[in-house]
């Protein structure tokens, strides 16, 4: 495996031997570690001292079921701190059977370029036909100028604009361009760099084998009869995908509703994941309820939603998706959050801050809550890069400045996704210590046996859920397929080994989980984080949730257990 190493400025490239200890340097471990010792801490985000890094994980490109996401990490624009955002789709899967376990971007450049890369090396082509161009419309160009086998990585409008909302994309198996590394702003970050796409062409390479082809094929049957029997993976994700989530969380009183101002909403019925699965099948057509995002994927969390001639308007529709453009916003139309869905992915912005950009919005008066044609237009001035778009395209934290506002569901300057941490406490945790800012793939806590509504062990359970999530993350594995494996990393570790060849344990992958969490800290520190970004919006100590009837009242004493101060 090679790390491939880009210089925009100069259009210059050269590959570096990733050396076989460092062959479990993946995904989120690779890009924090280069981000951590190569990026200055006090840089600034669009200039020529930050990286971005893409890294597929460990596992990535072996074939393993929900195995084919990587990472891209870089200094945020939003947040000022280290980023991850992590992905599935098929750009991953093209980038290592090209030997590349990552690639670097350094230094800054003004006009855009379509980076080529296949067996015999790196080309840089003019970006131009590409630019202004919705995603849909450029990935299809994509496809006519370099085949429809390609595999790529690309920005919108709003990267080329440098919004700190910008999203970074990939294609899925059906070459949609809507599989999102969408938090942090890095699509602002290839934007001042003049990535506009990163095209891999593996024609006339061969699959990746398993160095060790038994033991892998061994751990492998093991893992897939898990995901086959548990009954997250078996049944409620390939049926209802994260949609599922609504229902329960409102029975929590943790569904954002209304710039977050209660956990419950009245029409949460209209917009559950059994109503979109509803939807799509009395439609037809080209819908599914059920859709893989990559190839081979056991889980198929992911689906195609319709109009009502059967006819596709995008892909997929996520419980964030729902919970921030539509609860959030006080909509309760799926045909109508969709329609917000598909814009932000046509000017590929992340979705969960650009709902709570327009709920803080709502909160200012400027539209009323559940104004859906209000919503749509601001959001098509985002597309335009108006005044009032670049506003909302900045995230929620400063539309809440520029207005005034109080109440703005942010943390390090990302806003929250779509659970309110008065109600689940341990994701409140996670927004305030995680590195990543408020971010639900940080540490997951949902399905953690305590009390949500309770203080006690809340901090315990963050601390377990940010060293799982990150386990996945640096795999390359689906963390939906935890539920499956129940933290029986042995397995993660014989498939490690089988494909590697590099003898691994469960105890090294979880070292290596709490090494990255440390080094991700540690850069945070270098940029000027203290103790006092660790916590959460005054409000949320302050204002009880009616839903739930709590405020978020985990001691200070015992957040610094974790956050700047620890792993």
């Amino acid at each position: 495996m090679d790390i491939l190493r880009i210089n925009m400025e100069e259009l210059s490239f050269r590959y570096e031997s990733l050396e076989e200890k460092d062959l479990l340097l993946g995904g989120r471990a690779l890009t924090s570690k280069i981000v951590h010792d190569e990026v200055p801490g006090t840089c600034h985000p669009l200039g020529p001292n930050n990286k971005l890094v893409i890294s597929n994980g460990v596992l990535t490109g072996s074939l393993a079921s929900s195995a084919e996401r990587s990472s891209m990490g870089a200094k945020s624009p939003l947040t000022g701190g280290i980023k991850e955002s992590n992905a599935g789709g098929t750009a991953g899967l093209q980038m290592g059977r090209l030997g590349l376990r990552a690639i670097i971007f350094e230094g800054i450049r003004d006009d855009f370029q379509v980076i080529y890369i296949n067996k015999d090396g790196v080309r840089f082509d003019s970006a131009e036909e590409l630019l202004g161009k919705p995603m849909s419309e450029a990935a299809e160009k994509i496809y006519e100028k370099y085949g429809n086998k390609v595999g790529y990585y690309l920005i919108g409008v709003s990267g080329e604009m440098k919004m700190l909302t910008a999203a970074i994309a990939n294609g899925d198996k059906d070459k949609n361009p809507t599989r999102f590394y969408g938090r942090g702003g890095l699509g602002a970050v290839a934007g001042s760099k003049g990535i506009k796409a990163v095209v891999f062409d593996d024609s006339g390479v061969a699959r990746n084998k398993p160095k060790d082809p038994e033991k892998f094929k061994q751990a492998l049957r093991t893992y897939t009869e898990w995901l086959r029997e548990a009954p997250a993976t078996s049944k409620v994700f390939p049926e209802l995908g994260t949609a599922a989530l609504v229902k329960s969380t409102n029975a929590l009183g943790a569904l954002p509703t209304r710039n977050f101002s209660t956990g419950s909403f009245e029409g949460h019925e209209n917009i559950s994941g059994e109503k979109l699965r509803e939807i799509i099948l009395e439609r037809g057509g080209e819908g599914t309820p059920t859709h893989a995002c990559m190839p081979g994927c056991a889980i198929r969390c992911s689906n195609i939603y319709v109009d009502p001639q059967g006819k596709m308007v995008t892909s997929p529709i996520e419980y964030e998706n729902i919970g921030l453009l539509g609860s959030n916003l006080g909509i309760d139309d799926m045909d109508a959050i969709v329609e917000l869905n598909r814009l932000c992915n046509e000017y590929a912005v992340d979705t969960i801050e650009t709902g709570a950009a327009i709920g803080v919005l709502m909160e200012a008066g400027v539209l009323a809550f559940g104004d859906k044609q209000g919503a749509k237009n601001v959001l098509e001035e985002v597309g335009k890069g108006t005044p009032l778009g670049r506003i909302i395209g900045g995230g929620a934290e400063q539309v809440g400045k520029l207005y005034g506002i109080r109440k703005v569901p942010t943390v390090k300057g990302q806003a929250m996704p779509a659970y309110d941490p008065r109600a689940i406490k341990g994701l409140g945790v996670t927004y305030a210590t995680s590195p990543q800012g408020a971010d639900h793939t940080a540490g997951q806590t949902i399905r953690a046996q305590v009390n949500h509504h309770k203080a006690e062990g809340q901090v315990q359970a963050s601390k377990g859920a940010q060293v799982v999530n990150t386990i996945y993350d640096v795999l390359g594995l689906c963390y939906f397929g935890a539920s499956a494996v129940a933290g029986r990393f042995e397995t993660l570790a014989d498939l490690v080994t089988g494909y590697t060849g590099v003898p691994t344990t469960a105890e090294d992958i979880v070292g290596l989980a709490k090494q990255t969490l440390q080094k991700e800290h540690g850069f945070n520190r270098s940029a000027g984080f203290t103790k006092a970004q660790d916590r959460l919006p005054e409000h949320f100590y302050l204002d009880q949730n009616p839903a739930s009837g709590t405020t978020f009242d985990v001691p200070e004493e015992e957040l610094v257990q974790i956050g700047v101060e620890g792993d």
